[in-house]
This record gives C-alpha cells, structure tokens and sequence, in this order.
C-alpha cells in the first residue's frame, strides 16, 4: 500500500513521531499507528490534511502519481 510507505517517508524526512504526526493531522496517535500497520486507511479529511500540511496530493498519496 503506497500511503504507508509515504507516511513513513514523511516521518523520517521531517523527523517526527506518531504523536506529532497525530497533532498535525489532527488525528490521535492509534490512527497513526493503524495507517501504518495497514489496518486501516486515511479518511478523506486526513488526505486532505496531508495535502495541506506537506503538500502530498492524493495522487501521490495512492500511487497514482510519484512521490518526490
């Protein structure tokens, strides 16, 4: 699954954590934690936070488009 491996892109390249990541989404960290594991996906709110936190459209958020 693409997302995940983004998600954990963007954690290591803005060196931040679950929490923080959480904090910025405006998710709490359990979410995080699932996204990761692939247990569950971004809500269409939380692609949008992504997109206008980091700028990840979900093009690139689902494969559909290269992750720079």
């Amino acid at each position: 699954m693409k997302y995940i491996q983004i998600i954990k892109n963007l954690m290591k390249e803005k060196k931040i954590s679950q929490f923080k990541l959480s904090q910025i989404i405006g998710v709490n960290q359990t979410t995080v934690s699932m996204w990761l594991l692939g247990r569950k996906k971004p809500s269409y709110d939380n692609i949008l936070a992504f997109y206008e936190n980091f700028g990840i459209t979900p093009n690139m958020f689902f494969g559909l488009e290269d992750f720079l």
